[in-house]
């Protein structure tokens, strides 16, 4: 008999309500990071009170209300709701694009003018393209909401987060575009969104309770060792990494931020405002005291602001976007056939099946895994 029934490989959020799961079904679990805390890219450190998310903006956001039940049964969470805010040159845009956007771009005070400004711009891209379907982003993006959004909300951000420029990137990237004819400026139309009331951090915990946990621990660098300790592995790392790139390195693109304190209350009035022009580095500012309105910090003239910048993932980086496209899927596509071969490997998460994942998706997927496993229904 092995020590553990489980070694969850990857503190992440698969991995800890995986663990949570199976502790809660009396399977003995150890959780291993290589980082130096636990809780993946939700993780937050804390700076004079405020909870900045060090990994970037983590904005729960769900209709499914088993997750939305589950999460808040271990924190409550606030109702902050995701407004960002676009500036182009100076000027801000509400996003996603609606009245209060069209207001601003054409002066235009009715719905009914505003759709006809977005028909005349779309259908001169429509022109351009004649018979054939769009075959880049850029083509895809001016079909879709004309040149005036495409050139000031889209174009200069998209480059500088893909590192591309839009006429090289394909135009499935963008399917659809929101459009909202309503003075909303709610990001999201899911059911349920917030923020854990004092941060990540206690989600973390709650999960984590009563399980054993290992931090500074790289399963790659005692591979023999980790695997033997454990009847079944959860591994929420990079697949190819687990076959030794056998077929190849997959790529992805990564974000580096630069985090500074100000000595003021309220830096920039909103907690994410993206820049959309392509002479400015970084794709946006986080200003991490909005995301808890209800904080005591907030009573503090201090703040704390994250400037992101995207970039080319290299060896080394942080894996933090798959790039979804035809090379790379196809490449995901030969390590899946392994994985699926495995009878005691889980592989999960946006890390293990190459996809991006909203959180809530994520805890519902480990829901579907462990519903499974966890009552003897497979192998796994």
């Amino acid at each position: 008999m092995k020590k553990y029934d489980y070694l969850i490989v990857g503190s992440g959020l698969f991995g800890i309500t995986f663990a949570y799961l199976a502790n809660k079904a009396r399977k003995k679990c150890l959780v291993i990071d290589k980082r130096s805390h636990l809780g993946g890219n939700i993780y937050c450190e804390d700076d004079d009170g405020i909870h900045v998310h060090k990994y970037g903006a983590h904005i729960f956001h769900t209709s499914n209300k088993e997750v939305w039940d589950f999460v808040n049964s271990f924190v409550p969470f606030n109702r902050y709701t995701n407004s960002p805010v676009a500036n182009y040159k100076g000027k801000l845009y509400n996003l996603p694009f609606n009245m209060n956007t069209f207001y601003e771009m054409w002066g235009v005070t009715s719905p009914k003018e505003a759709e006809a400004k977005i028909a005349e711009q779309k259908a001169e891209a429509v022109k351009a393209l004649g018979d054939r379907e769009p075959q880049n982003l850029e083509e895809q993006a001016l079909s879709l909401v004309g040149r005036d959004i495409y050139e000031k909300l889209i174009k200069g951000y998209t480059e500088k987060q893909w590192g591309r420029k839009c006429t090289e990137l394909p135009a499935f990237i963008i399917k659809r575009l929101p459009v909202r004819l309503t003075f909303d400026n709610n990001y999201f139309n899911d059911s349920y969104q917030g923020i854990p009331i004092g941060g990540y951090n206690r989600l973390i915990e709650g999960l984590l309770e009563g399980i054993e946990t290992k931090t500074d621990a790289d399963f790659f660098a005692d591979r023999e060792t980790y695997v033997n300790l454990a009847e079944k592995i959860v591994f929420t790392g990079k697949i190819d990494e687990f076959y030794e790139f056998k077929f190849g390195k997959l790529e992805y693109r990564t974000v580096r931020f630069e985090t500074e304190k100000i000595n003021v209350q309220n830096f920039q009035g909103n907690a994410v405002i993206n820049y959309t022009e392509e002479e400015v580095p970084y794709t946006r500012i986080i200003e991490h005291k909005h995301f808890e309105p209800e904080n005591p910090a907030w009573g503090k003239d201090v703040t704390v602001i994250s400037r992101e910048y995207s970039t080319e993932w290299k060896d080394g980086m942080e894996s933090f976007y798959p790039v979804n496209d035809e090379k790379n899927s196809e490449l995901y596509k030969k390590y899946k056939a392994l994985a699926d071969s495995e009878e005691n490997v889980i592989f999960g998460g946006r890390l293990a099946e190459y996809k991006y994942y909203d959180m809530d998706d994520v805890i519902a997927r480990v829901f579907e895994i462990t519903k499974i496993i966890l009552k003897g229904k497979c192998s796994k």
